[in-house]
């Protein structure tokens, strides 16, 4: 683990939320500029382990809410981290000692490191979810047990919201609302606790796994064997990107990506449906590769992913699946973000059965 994230980490870092991400948690260069940006005027930002804060101290964890696809409309702000935490302080009665990112994946990740920059905090080397999730309740403290207790908004208006939700799903649909209020998108800290509570019910490990990730595809020749090597992937299919169906609706983007095999792959053809981020891969009604499991579309030449929001036809891709941190594989981790939970009447396999099986 570094001790600093500086300006030489994060471009691999932001390539790596963006391959954790599986095609959601906003497209990284937004993240990636305000991030440089918070560096040059803050300085780098310190990278911590929850075991190096106090037991009492108060972590932020912090992520955007909305429908990626609003971003390149809607600019986000510079005030919104320095709202939520002074509405937190406020509420709590005590200073926050470290800003967390709720989700690794896509620009939730790499953006963290400009909150904590902005807020002059250090960031802890950990996450909520290993990736990305496209609801609030499809978190690590959810799974590890943990209730719901507080959530703040903030908008790019100005407008600051705190919530005491009664259940994990009153906090996906009262956030959810709030945020579709201001245009579909507000920063949120959901969940602020005590480090004492977070050790164990969070991913630890995954600003570095990022980083570790974005770093495989340089100086490389074959970027999508290094990527499959680093993530332990299983390669879908490779081949042209024939047709995108995308929509917005609910403070999500939804839809489905078809690509069509060349190669070695020539002949089949795939279905990816998608919420946000990537959730089901099916040739011929047989499911490939399903949530809580991870499945990014990634440029074929250079391996870089793409989010949701920019698949176009003709890009050339690859579809890479591998399997998600072990927590999302017990069964209440299944029940809070598998396939049923996204309303499809299919069981969760681990991609690795699914790829024996169809080898």
């Amino acid at each position: 683990m570094p001790e600093l994230i500086t300006h030489a980490d994060i471009d691999a870092f932001a390539r790596g939320c963006a391959i954790l991400g599986t095609g959601g948690g906003g497209e990284v260069e937004s993240g990636r500029l305000m991030a440089l940006n918070a560096l040059d005027g803050h300085g780098p930002v310190p990278l911590v382990s929850l075991a190096d804060l106090p037991d009492d101290g108060l972590v932020l964890p912090l992520s955007s809410i909305g429908a990626p696809t609003v971003g390149y409309e809607m600019i986000h702000g510079t005030q919104e981290a320095g709202r939520v935490r002074d509405a937190v302080e406020q509420h709590f009665g005590r200073a926050c000692v470290a800003v967390m990112s709720s989700e690794i994946g896509g620009t939730n990740g790499v953006g963290a490191v400009s909150w904590a920059a902005e807020l002059g905090l250090p960031l802890v080397d950990a996450d909520g979810m290993g990736r990305a999730f496209p609801e609030v309740q499809m978190v690590s403290m959810n799974v590890a047990g943990l209730p719901i207790e507080n959530i703040t908004l903030a908008d790019v208006i100005g407008n600051v919201t705190i919530l005491t939700p009664v259940s994990w799903a009153w906090a996906e649909a009262i956030s959810r609302a709030v945020s579709i209020a201001a245009g579909s998108y507000a920063l949120m800290a959901d969940n602020v606790l005590p480090a004492a509570r977070l050790r164990g019910a969070v991913i630890e490990g995954t600003v570095t796994r990022a980083i570790q990730i974005g770093r495989a595809t340089e100086n490389t020749d074959d970027p999508i064997a290094a990527l499959t090597e680093t993530l332990g992937a299983r390669i879908l299919i490779r081949g042209k990107v024939v047709d995108v169906e995308r929509r917005i609706g609910g403070g999500f983007v939804r839809g489905s990506i078809v690509v069509d095999g060349s190669g070695s792959d020539t002949g089949r053809m795939i279905r990816i449906e998608v919420q946000n981020e990537n959730l089901i891969v099916l040739e011929e009604g047989q499911v490939l590769a399903s949530v809580p499991d991870l499945i990014s579309v990634v440029d074929d030449h250079s391996g870089h992913a793409i989010a949701t929001e920019l698949v176009r036809y003709g890009q050339r891709v690859a579809v890479l699946a591998w399997p998600c941190a072990p927590l999302w594989r017990s069964d209440r981790g299944i029940a809070i973000a598998g396939p049923r939970a996204f309303g499809y009447n299919i069981d969760y396999v681990p991609v690795e059965e699914i790829a024996h099986v169809h080898s």
